[in-house]
């Protein structure tokens, strides 16, 4: 993984976990509903943006990789099953 790609994903997983544990305490407070909706909306985006950095990573990396190798068929697999995964968001 690139360095600097891999810090700003642990930096984003820590601000992830807090958002959690801020989810946590709303629920044992019994916040308002949709506020607690809200806030699981914003980790969900949060963590969708942490798997757009380890795609864009996996590209740059392991599938650039793949292609410069001649093994272009592995690559397009790879592409595929990660778009396949992340159509479902």
């Amino acid at each position: 993984m690139k360095p600097d790609i891999k810090k700003q994903i642990k930096n984003r997983l820590r601000r992830i976990e807090g958002q959690v544990r801020g989810l946590q305490q709303m629920v044992e407070d019994e916040k308002y509903c949709v506020d607690i909706i809200t806030q699981s909306n914003a980790v969900k985006r949060a963590l969708a943006g942490v798997e757009d950095l380890i795609l864009g990573n996996h590209l740059l990396t392991h599938v650039a990789h793949q292609m410069r190798s001649g093994e272009e068929n592995k690559a397009t697999k790879e592409i595929l099953k990660v778009y396949k995964l992340t159509r479902n968001k």
